[in-house]
């Protein structure tokens, strides 16, 4: 009994021993979160558009490198919430427009929690802070102050955007996620007003992890101006036609700011030697010798962001496998609160057999480059129509219409058939009508949210 008595006290001091052990490592010392159970909020993968590539031939092809935000546990707290509400109540927003967009404003502000950061500014040709930053738990007191905007004057955008980044600098130095969401339906008239005026406030506003999501409401808002600006500092872009739209615009903004999982995302691209980077396709980056460079401010759960890259190679030979690209990924977890880091590399098969090279086609990335192809044609077609050269934009969306429903009929893909019969409509509109405001709020939206894959509300 004794002999056993003493087996079981040193089992249960083994026990004791190991489990303390795995605590000391899992908190002092540096291993990662997958690792301790915990699966990291970002997984990276990296494809190319053919899985089998044509042996002893230069080509050039497309690398995707995509960013699968995962949704984190139920359970797990939030990151807080910094947002400033940026509202154009010059003279053209008097009625509808004014009270949807304050319903839309105190709507956002009661979903909110207590531990968020809620400001208001609003602004004609002055600018005004209504409600400086604070926490959002006093809903009544700003509710009311909310409901007392009235409409009346011009427009100064720079100054109210500026204003908004003002406010959100009172908690710069806090872990927030921070947003402006810019709502105007008419001309940037005060101050700085040009589309590079706002894209340079954009650029410099996302340098400080500050994103913009701007609202256009109806047709006379310069949509190339709130595009610019939404860009440069990685927001979204919308484009609301009727002011009824808005409380539901505000309410999915939301969604996306209250379930962001990864901040100040930077992507590095790296190709082995012999393989070179040509262009990015459709998002802003830098190309310095064999690597490619790329920013995002934020990552929402649930929700993929990716990067095309055309790269120019020459074929190995038949049956040799290559390294084609690797790309590595950092960024903030807002959980953690540390620099957090996932990584992918793709290779690739050469192959002299043109039929199976055909049937390696990685259907998805050839997908993702065509809609962005098509994005960007219809920016082209716009500038074609600025310049009066209404033929020219339609031919662009013809073209690029018949090859979109190329690809869709090939791969049998109604999504891009679906896109390729909007861009037919739209190309004969433009041949009937000329391009309208709401055509062109349109094309340039469209090509917005296809390009920074946003989704759409």
């Amino acid at each position: 009994m004794k002999n056993l008595k003493f087996t079981e006290r040193t089992n249960l001091n083994s026990i004791l021993f190991i489990f303390l052990g795995c605590l000391c490592l899992l908190f002092c010392c540096d291993i990662p979160l997958s690792m301790a159970g915990i699966d990291s909020l970002v997984k990276c993968r990296v494809e190319t558009d053919r899985r089998l590539l044509p042996a002893d031939e230069t080509q050039n092809i497309i690398v995707k490198v995509t960013l699968d935000a995962l949704k984190p546990a139920e359970t797990t707290s939030r990151p807080a919430v910094n947002l400033a509400i940026v509202l154009d109540r010059s003279g053209s927003m008097t009625g509808q427009k004014l009270e949807k967009a304050k319903k839309a404003a105190i709507e956002a502000l009661r979903r909110l929690g207590k531990q968020d950061i809620f400001s208001v500014i609003i602004y004609d040709h002055n600018v005004e802070t209504i409600v400086p930053a604070q926490p959002a738990h006093n809903t009544e007191w700003i509710e009311a102050k909310i409901r007392q905007i009235q409409a009346g004057g011009n427009t100064a955008l720079f100054g109210g955007v500026s204003q908004g980044a003002s406010e959100i600098r009172k908690n710069i130095g806090g872990e927030y996620v921070h947003r402006i969401i810019l709502l105007s339906d008419g001309i940037a008239n005060v101050g700085p007003s040009t589309p590079e005026d706002l894209g340079r406030l954009g650029a410099a506003l996302i340098k400080e992890a500050i994103s913009v999501t701007t609202v256009g409401v109806g047709t006379d808002y310069n949509e190339d101006l709130m595009a610019r600006l939404s860009q440069n500092s990685d927001g979204n872009s919308y484009f609301v036609e009727s002011s009824r739209d808005l409380p539901r615009i505000f309410a999915a903004e939301l969604g996306d700011v209250l379930n962001v999982v990864a901040k100040k995302v930077h992507v590095i691209i790296e190709c082995p030697e012999g393989i070179t980077p040509v262009k990015i396709i459709g998002r802003d980056g830098r190309i310095k010798g064999r690597s490619v460079e790329l920013s995002m401010n934020q990552l929402y759960g649930g929700q993929e962001k990716y990067a095309l890259v055309e790269i120019q190679l020459r074929g190995g030979k038949n049956g040799q496998e290559m390294e084609i690209a690797k790309a590595r990924v950092s960024y903030d977890n807002p959980f953690t609160l540390k620099r957090e880091t996932a990584s992918g590399l793709v290779r690739a098969q050469f192959s002299d057999d043109f039929k199976k090279i055909e049937k390696s086609t990685n259907v998805e990335v050839k997908r993702e480059y065509e809609l962005n192809r098509n994005a960007l044609e219809q920016e082209r077609a716009i500038g074609f129509s600025d310049k009066g050269q209404i033929p020219s934009a339609v031919q662009t969306l013809k073209s690029s219409a018949e090859k979109l429903k190329d690809f869709g009929m090939k791969y049998d893909d109604r999504e891009v058939l679906d896109e390729a019969a909007e861009m037919e409509a739209q190309a004969e509109r433009l041949e009937a009508e000329g391009m309208t405001q709401k055509s062109r709020k349109e094309l340039r939206t469209k090509s917005y949210q296809i390009k920074n894959q946003q989704r759409t509300k």
